[in-house]
């Protein structure tokens, strides 16, 4: 089973996305993300036994101490730079306790035995993967014409783990898990 503990974003957000993805994606022949996988990702587990499945439930159930996060999503950029990018976000904003949660989740992955990160935390949404030869030219025009690149407000409750299905028409996602922030 391929694994990763994460947050969802509601619909409004979603929404909002999607209507900047309606605009963007005909600028660039990019390799551009379902709105409706996107979440913000706190650990990414990789592959995981079944049979050890209920074994990181347990684990990842004792995460606690952490409050509701409030959450920003706010402005759009590149990775690993904007002149040779190789992913298009948009931006987490958050108080210090996401990174909190997201360290906590790996401190307990990695007593499992998972492979601790070695890249220091950034919470984004990836939404689009970009190769080399892409033409950015008017994707960077529209992105500068934005009237706005807020895309919404929530708080986060809750913390889920999720299986991760590589298909032919793309990944998907299946909630395993539900862990509430309180």
């Amino acid at each position: 089973m391929r694994l990763f503990v994460g947050l969802e974003l509601p619909q409004e957000v979603k929404d909002n996305l999607n209507r900047l993805l309606e605009r963007l994606r005909p600028a660039a022949g990019l390799r551009w993300g379902s709105v409706e996988n996107l979440h913000i990702t706190t650990k990414f587990v990789g592959e995981w036994p079944e049979e050890r499945l209920e074994e990181l439930k347990a684990g990842l159930g004792k995460v606690n101490g952490h409050s509701p996060i409030p959450i920003e999503i706010r402005g759009l950029g590149w990775f690993p730079n904007p002149h040779n990018p190789r992913v298009f976000w948009a931006a987490v904003r958050a108080p210090e306790s996401l990174a909190a949660l997201a360290k906590a989740t790996e401190e307990v992955t990695v007593a499992l035995g998972v492979a601790r990160e070695t890249r220091p935390y950034s919470p984004h949404l990836t939404l689009a993967r970009i190769q080399e030869t892409a033409n950015l030219a008017e994707l960077r025009r529209r992105v500068a014409s934005l009237e706005s690149d807020e895309f919404g407000q929530f708080t986060a409750a809750e913390f889920h783990l999720y299986q991760s299905q590589l298909m032919p028409g793309g990944s998907v996602y299946t909630r395993l898990a539900t862990f509430p922030l309180k």
